[in-house]
C-alpha cells in the first residue's frame, strides 16, 4: 500500500511559521497527502544543563509552555476551522532543526520551513532553514515572513 505524500513543517508560533503551515496544507491538499506540524523544546539549560542538575518541575513547565505554543499557533493559523487536510500537531524534545529532519524521514516526505528568527537568535542557535536545506534527505520549502520584502536584484 503507497503512504499519501507527508508534509512535516516547523512551527514556532512566529508570523513566518504560521505562513509555513499555509503553505504546508496547500502543499498537502495539491498532492493529497497530511501534515505533521512540529514544535520542537529544550530543557531552558539545554540537555547537558539539564542532566546536570534535573528539575522535574521546570521540565514539566517547560513541556507544558511547548503544548501551549503549539496549540495557540494552531488555532491561530487556522482558526478554529478545519484545514481540510489530515493535520497532526506533535510536540518534540530536542533542537529545531535536528528534530525537523528526524521527522522528515519517510521517503517522498517535504519538509516545509519558515524564515529563521531575529539575528540574535541566528546568532545563538544558528539557522534552522539553513541547517535543514544543507542536511535534509528530502525536498525542503523555505518561506518568506508575510510582508518581507523580496530580494533585490543586483
Amino acid at each position: 500500500m503507497e503512504q499519501r505524500p507527508r508534509i512535516v513543517v516547523g512551527v514556532s508560533g512566529s508570523l513566518g511559521s504560521l505562513a509555513a503551515v499555509h503553505r504546508a496544507v496547500a502543499e498537502a491538499r495539491r498532492l493529497g497527502g497530511e501534515v505533521l506540524a512540529l514544535h520542537a523544546w529544550e530543557p531552558p539549560s539545554g540537555e547537558f544543563g539539564h542532566r546536570r542538575s534535573p528539575c522535574p518541575p521546570l521540565l514539566t513547565a517547560v513541556r507544558e509552555a511547548a503544548a501551549t505554543t503549539l496549540a495557540e499557533a494552531m488555532a491561530e493559523a487556522f482558526g478554529g476551522a478545519d484545514p481540510g487536510v489530515p493535520l497532526t500537531a506533535r510536540t518534540v524534545r530536542g533542537r529545531t532543526a535536528p528534530s525537523l529532519l528526524a521527522a522528515a524521514d519517510r521517503p517522498g516526505d517535504l519538509l516545509v520551513l519558515g524564515p529563521s528568527g531575529s539575528w540574535l537568535h541566528r546568532g545563538l542557535r544558528g539557522s534552522v532553514p539553513a541547517y535543514c536545506l544543507r542536511r535534509a534527505a528530502c525536498p525542503c520549502w523555505s518561506c518568506r515572513a508575510p510582508n518581507s520584502p523580496s530580494p533585490s536584484m543586483s
